[in-house]
This record gives C-alpha cells, structure tokens and sequence, in this order.
C-alpha cells in the first residue's frame, strides 16, 4: 500500500482528523527521498599499520597499493598512493572499492616483499585494518 491510498483510505473511513495536504505532501516527500539500498551510508577505507620485525611502529614507510598481482611486481598503476605513515606507522586509504589489494611498502632497505602482500577482500562501509611487517 503507498503512501498515498493509505491516506486515501484514512480519509474513506471518517476520520474525526482528516489529513491535511500539507501532510500528504510531507509523506510523499520523504518516501521519494528514503535511500536506496544500493546507496552507500559510510565509505570504504583501508587503515594499514607497518611495523618491522621486533614489532616497533615504523614511521616514514612509503605504503602503494595496487589492483592487480601483475602491477605490484612491475610497480605500474597504483590504485592510490604513494603515501607515508605517521608517527603511529599508520597510513590511511579512504573511499576506495571493497576488494582485494597488493600492497608494497618499503621504508630504506626494509620491504614486505613476499610476506604480507595481498589483503583479504575488503568490507564494505568499514574502516578495514591491517598490520604488514617489513623484513
């Protein structure tokens, strides 16, 4: 039933409060403008934390991020970055698609070659986090 024979059948029923106009045009307003379920309320972001080998926050590191296997290993077409970390070691990727990444930091001789290079699929509407240690 939509809003509007609702109010069509409150009226038919003799109400004692007829709905006013202003009312119906208030009603019909907000059910046109209610999101749609494809619509995203919070954006998609990757938080990565890079520490090295005894667990010490590594500031400075130099964090990219790549689509696909083939541009990590030829170091082409960065989905985003480069970026530095602070002083937490953190870096943060906002408003990027919910999926898997390669992710390449290096910080002076230290890299995560081969050791924490792909995340896990990305959630959705989330602040995703993950921690990648450079040897």
């Amino acid at each position: 039933m939509t809003a509007l024979s609702f109010i069509e059948y409150l009226n038919d029923q003799n109400m004692k409060m007829p709905i006013s106009p202003i009312l119906l045009l208030l009603t019909l307003i907000f059910v046109s403008a209610s999101p749609k379920k494809s619509a995203q309320l919070f954006p998609t972001n990757l938080r990565i934390t890079v520490l090295d080998d005894l667990g010490n926050l590594q500031e400075g590191a130099t964090v990219i991020v790549y689509e696909k296997e083939e541009d990590y290993r030829q170091e082409a077409n960065p989905v985003t970055g480069p970026e530095q970390t602070d002083r937490k070691g953190r870096v943060t990727f906002k408003r990027i698609i919910a999926k898997s990444y390669y992710v390449q930091v290096v910080k002076g001789d230290k890299k995560n070659d081969g050791k924490g290079v792909k995340t896990a699929k990305l959630d959705e509407g989330r602040m995703n986090k993950i921690n990648i240690v450079i040897h």
